[in-house]
């Protein structure tokens, strides 16, 4: 093992892994992904991988952390781009989806995938899914309030951003993103009407 890798601290060792880890269960899966393979992707020592990392469980989750705070940032900033009208950020969050969709690596959402693979045997992976879905709604009823639309908009935009997702990730079609964003037009302009 080269001194450089020996020399590693433990915050560049974690990052190492996680980035790895990050990236071959979003090509992979996480199911498909072993310990030998993310040690060797990674470059640390298996001894190094578990003393960071006891379990496969824990990498997971803090994939998954890491892919929250990666979208919750991105979200906010696409958001934040579109200027303060109210309507028009709503309609942001579809944007942001095409964007997403139209990456060469787009393979759906981490936390669908996540649930998919994992959700039913490890009620760990179940909640955090759970809890980064309900904190995307959560986005989207502050988004829908400062609209002055009735707050059941934002579960229907919720709703239709979700499937917007998994059927990107099923057709590889980033039209689907603006599919969505046109029905979300549909559904803005008809809880405006209702107004």
């Amino acid at each position: 093992m080269s001194s450089k890798l020996l020399g590693m601290t433990e915050d560049e060792a974690r990052e190492r892994i996680l980035s790895a880890a990050e990236e071959l269960y979003y090509r992979k899966g996480y199911a498909a992904v072993g310990m030998d393979e993310l040690r060797s992707a990674a470059g640390v020592s298996l001894r190094r991988l578990y003393a960071l990392f006891p379990a496969k469980s824990d990498i997971v989750a803090a994939v998954l952390a890491r892919k929250h705070v990666e979208w919750e940032s991105g979200l906010a900033g696409a958001v934040t781009d579109a200027g303060d009208d109210p309507r028009t950020r709503l309609l942001a969050v579809y944007g942001y989806l095409e964007d997403w969709f139209c990456a060469d690596d787009f393979r759906g959402c981490a936390f669908i995938n996540a649930f998919g693979e994992l959700g039913g045997t490890n009620p760990e992976v179940a909640g955090i899914v759970r809890a980064h879905k309900a904190s995307f709604q959560e986005y989207m009823a502050g988004l829908v309030a400062a609209t002055g639309a009735p707050a059941a908009l934002a579960a229907q935009l919720s709703i239709l951003a979700e499937g917007a997702q998994s059927t990107a990730a099923i057709s590889a079609d980033p039209a689907v993103a603006v599919q969505a964003r046109q029905a979300a037009e549909v559904l803005i302009d008809a809880a405006f009407a209702r107004t």
